[in-house]
């Protein structure tokens, strides 16, 4: 008895020391090769070599407007008129490559909204696979669809009316009021669309149950619940749930995982989306696209609308209004932070500065040290989805597998499938 006692407090002990969040290193080889033929496998579709192309002519021409919106080429473009010049070739450019995509995306919008009208068995598969988590039923699913369409296609009428004003009104001659609102509406309604779809159960996980009740029509033949039924060893884990930690402090660096530091200062918006994506807090590609909406959409709003103004105090006080509200993008990262820690039934943090409110304190991480808190996530992240070895959530009947994330294999190895193809990411 005393040696099966020493043997098992040994035991506890090497558990203990393995998910210590000292021990949990983010998972920063990549497999280049398999990451290559991931590429490789990729641009031979057609489609996505006119996206690639797309891409990249949207980046060189919102590069040069940036720069020549802050002045960081002045001492190339010496002249007044020659900055006018270049802002408005560029301008017109992206002005007509985001309406080029709004013209091959909005008939797809149209039949999105034809089937909604439609409503049959197989018009609900079909928009399931674009619209619901997992492809699955979800509650009340045809009015949040609906709302979803809607606002994707206020997007492109906003495009197309910003496209006239450009095309229609020389650049002195342009509204002020109109162009403002016009870029507001078409980054907005992609982003609330976004926000939607993972907030409402249509980014939820549910459960079909088959009614009992007589005489229910087809449209019940369903009793959709979340999802909160735990096997044995999902109970056995939940009760660990309150001794769940973050994995370090908010500012701990390790230094023999540095590469986690440089992706989360320097590529945020990807590291925070697929993080989310493994945690089965959303689709990783939304969260990407609303990251980014988010944190740059008062720059391109602001300073648009300032460049029919002559007097360059005003214009210049536009530009920097624009660029201080886009920190206020990072409250993005501190609302899903805030799922995160309720989720995983993490420790609340609260400070003084704060009013003693931990989701005060999540906001504030974000908006003080953005990659500070994306590292913690992502160390915190990697401690549970290793810990679990199954990658099943013990608050639910979640699967990484099903919610297009991260899966933790027997050889610490975690492969991360983006649509079709994996890429594996050695630790």
């Amino acid at each position: 008895m005393l040696g099966d006692n020493n043997g098992s407090s040994r035991s506890a002990a090497r558990s203990r020391r393995r998910f210590t969040p000292a021990a949990v290193a983010f998972v920063k080889k990549i497999d280049w090769a398999s990451l290559w033929d991931m590429a490789k496998e990729w641009i031979r579709s057609p489609m996505n070599m006119a996206l690639m192309a797309w891409i990249i002519a949207v980046v060189v021409s919102g590069a040069i407007l940036f720069m020549v919106m802050t002045g960081m080429l002045n001492h190339v473009l010496t002249s007044k008129p020659q900055r006018d010049t270049w802002f408005e070739v560029n301008n017109q450019i992206l002005n007509a490559l985001f309406t080029l995509m709004c013209l091959y995306q909005h008939p797809k919008r149209f039949y999105h909204l034809a089937l909604l009208c439609r409503w049959t068995a197989a018009d609900m598969l079909r928009l399931r696979q674009v619209y619901c988590k997992g492809g699955t039923v979800k509650p009340g699913e045809r009015k949040h669809m609906t709302v979803v369409v809607l606002l994707l296609h206020l997007n492109c009428f906003a495009q197309y009316a910003l496209c006239g004003l450009n095309l229609g009104f020389r650049r002195q001659g342009r509204p002020v009021l109109g162009v403002a609102l016009t870029v507001s509406v078409a980054i907005g309604a992609p982003a609330i669309a976004g926000l939607y779809n993972n907030l409402s159960p249509l980014g939820n996980d549910y459960e079909a149950q088959p009614t009992e009740e007589e005489g229910s029509s087809p449209d019940d033949e369903y009793r959709l619940q979340q999802k909160t039924t735990m096997t044995s060893a999902a109970r056995t884990r939940s009760r660990t749930m309150t001794a769940r930690s973050w994995a370090g402090g908010l500012f701990d660096v390790y230094w023999e995982d540095i590469s986690l530091a440089y992706l989360s200062m320097f590529c945020s918006c990807c590291l925070f989306g697929w993080n989310m994506g493994r945690l089965g807090l959303g689709n990783m590609y939304v969260h990407v696209a609303t990251f980014l909406l988010l944190c740059l959409a008062p720059f391109f709003v602001f300073n648009l609308a300032a460049i029919n103004i002559d007097d360059e105090q005003v214009r210049d006080a536009l530009g920097l209004a624009g660029i201080f509200l886009c920190v206020f993008g990072l409250l993005y990262g501190g609302f899903w932070r805030i799922q995160m820690r309720r989720r995983l039934g993490l420790p609340a943090v609260s400070h003084a500065c704060c009013c003693g409110k931990p989701d005060v304190s999540d906001c504030m991480s974000w908006l003080c040290c953005y990659s500070c808190a994306l590292a913690q996530e992502v160390r915190t992240a990697d401690a549970i989805l290793l810990q679990q070895g199954d990658g099943m959530m013990a608050s639910s009947s979640w699967s990484p597998a099903a919610a297009g994330g991260a899966v933790v294999s027997d050889n610490n190895k975690v492969t991360v499938p983006p649509l079709v193809l994996s890429v594996i990411i050695r630790s």
